[in-house]
């Protein structure tokens, strides 16, 4: 069965901070000292992305498979960088993995997809995880984006997130590779956890 967890929160005090914006990442690309799609804004801070592993990469695409056999190509896209909520917008540009989307993506032109654009995020979590469940949550959960996965490739357990409220996400639950979950936007589509995650070690021998 799915359980309910609650994330603890973290302290994000520092002594010392410059946050800097949309702007300044625009500018830092003109001037070369930046490379597009090579870093994410994240509450201020510019954060250089990692290559990707294996292990990311086949999670990503299985992932990504599996939700345009739901939602159709033209529903699925990522990763891709999204507007939140405007208090966040000056100081955010994250990048999730995958988002699926109200409307076909060739509908946005230049525009990044806003909020109520989204039906479903999915970040695809290895190293990033406690990231992703703590800072990146709440800044989706802020956001109001309806429903939020965040697959644990190290734990190989799916936590949803929905319910955004009051900046939190009220209802988190953890799934195991072993069970189901349907989509809040496709409830009659159940996903088995595992058909998203790259094979174990234990099949690989």
């Amino acid at each position: 069965m799915p359980t309910t967890t609650y994330e603890p929160e973290l302290d994000t005090t520092r002594p010392f901070r410059i946050r800097w914006t949309r702007d300044d990442c625009a500018r830092f690309e003109r001037d070369g000292l930046l490379t597009p799609g090579k870093y994410e804004l994240i509450e201020g801070d510019i954060l250089r992305k990692m290559p990707q592993k294996r292990p990311h990469a086949i999670a990503l695409s299985l992932t990504c498979i599996c939700l345009r056999q739901i939602f159709g190509d033209l529903y699925v896209e990522g990763p891709v960088a999204i507007d939140v909520s405007p208090e966040d917008n000056p100081t955010s540009t994250p990048e999730p993995d995958l988002i699926v989307l109200n409307r076909p993506l060739t509908e946005f032109g230049e525009s990044n997809p806003r909020p109520d654009d989204i039906r479903l995020l999915v970040e695809i979590s290895d190293a990033t995880r406690y990231f992703d469940r703590g800072t990146k949550a709440s800044l989706y959960a802020r956001a109001e984006i309806v429903e939020y996965w965040s697959l644990d490739l190290v734990q190989r357990t799916l936590h949803v997130h929905r319910e955004p409220r009051e900046g939190k996400f009220q209802s988190v639950t953890v799934h195991n590779e072993d069970e189901s979950i349907a989509p809040l936007s496709a409830q009659d589509q159940a996903i088995l956890v595992s058909t998203l995650l790259p094979p174990s070690n234990e099949d690989l021998e």
